[in-house]
């Protein structure tokens, strides 16, 4: 049942009620402005749902698990993955930016960087071992070519 909680998605919920928490409570009159702050948080949301939503399709297409502790039965290559070899993680982390900003959690912003380090110590890097184990020289031609972010 733990395995089932640490999970990406519950890590990026639980990060997002501290932002938002950070925006209701600890203000301390900070601001990044109005209109334009609402705008480009969406902007950075939008963009990072849709590059979930674009991995999970050539995933769903490419018939492997989306799930981080399985192990995968191809190693995805095409569509969003060869511009980005974690488009869901980096998806996550416009969503926790671009809520940040749209809930103006200065303070918040602090929680970004935290974020991505945990999800690369935590999910990133042991996928990338698993899918170095099996895949191996492909995996390897594969890191060649796309980076791990952008």
């Amino acid at each position: 049942m733990l395995r089932w909680l640490d999970i990406p998605p519950v890590w990026l919920a639980l990060f997002l009620a501290l932002a938002w928490c950070q925006s209701q409570v600890l203000t301390l009159g900070l601001s990044l402005g109005g209109r334009w702050a609402d705008f480009v948080g969406g902007l950075l949301t939008g963009g990072g749902v849709i590059l979930i939503a674009l991995a999970a399709s050539e995933m769903r297409r490419q018939k492997t698990t989306i799930v981080p502790h399985l192990e995968a039965n191809r190693l995805v290559q095409s569509g969003i993955f060869s511009r980005t070899r974690n488009p869901i993680y980096l998806g996550d982390l416009l969503i926790l930016l671009g809520m940040s900003i749209y809930w103006d959690a200065v303070l918040a912003l602090v929680l970004v960087p935290v974020f991505l380090w945990i999800i690369e110590r935590r999910f990133v890097i042991p996928e990338e071992n698993r899918l170095r184990i099996k895949f191996r020289a492909d995996f390897a031609r594969y890191c060649q070519k796309v980076r791990r972010w952008v």
